[in-house]
């Protein structure tokens, strides 16, 4: 069966079940904590599809990696994604999650990427800006990437806006390129 489909299946259900008992909240952090676990850590995704490590140590490294301390329903629902033997759709099934929790709650993500360090100010002017052209709320990010050569790339939802340096270097090269092969 199709990878996104089983993701998508497990997701729906918790976002459901979470729904039901008004965990969605608990879940949703849990869920996060675990996507940015198996992210960062290679070896956690390698150790989970380890055959010969039992599902109760699994579990264990999977609550660990979900936060100090984890829901009934996050717990409930890791012993069936185990016992079905989809660990390996983990990471996955936490990202659909996050994503239909924040269309339910009319989230929207936003990141801020720039070259040097941007204080606090100005950070709350851009999300201010972002917030009167999305509605609900934004979960807002910053990055700095000294590559960038100054200006900034700011992303909202799938949209993307490059006012960066390098960029527009890249831009006047390509012209520049273009122009010089039409004139050999």
């Amino acid at each position: 069966m199709n990878s996104g489909m089983v993701s998508m299946r497990y997701a729906r259900a918790l976002f459901s079940y979470a729904l039901e008992n008004k965990a969605e909240d608990v879940i949703f952090s849990e869920m996060k904590s675990l996507s940015e676990s198996l992210a960062g850590s290679p070896q956690l995704r390698a150790t989970l599809d380890n055959p010969v490590l039992s599902t109760r140590e699994k579990l264990e490294l999977i609550k660990l990696a979900a936060g100090s301390t984890v829901s009934d329903v996050f717990v409930r629902f890791i012993q069936l994604v185990l016992h079905q033997r989809r660990e390996n759709h983990l990471q996955t099934i936490s990202l659909v999650y996050l994503d239909l929790y924040r269309k339910y709650k009319n989230i929207s993500v936003g990141k801020l990427v720039t070259a040097c360090p941007v204080d606090d100010t100005t950070i709350n002017k851009i999300k201010q800006l972002v917030h009167e052209k999305e509605e609900g709320t934004i979960e807002f990010v910053t990055e700095v990437d000294p590559k960038l050569g100054g200006g900034f790339i700011l992303y909202i939802g799938t949209y993307r806006l490059d006012a960066s340096v390098a960029s527009q270097l890249n831009r006047i090269k390509s012209q520049l390129m273009s122009k010089n092969k039409k004139i050999a």
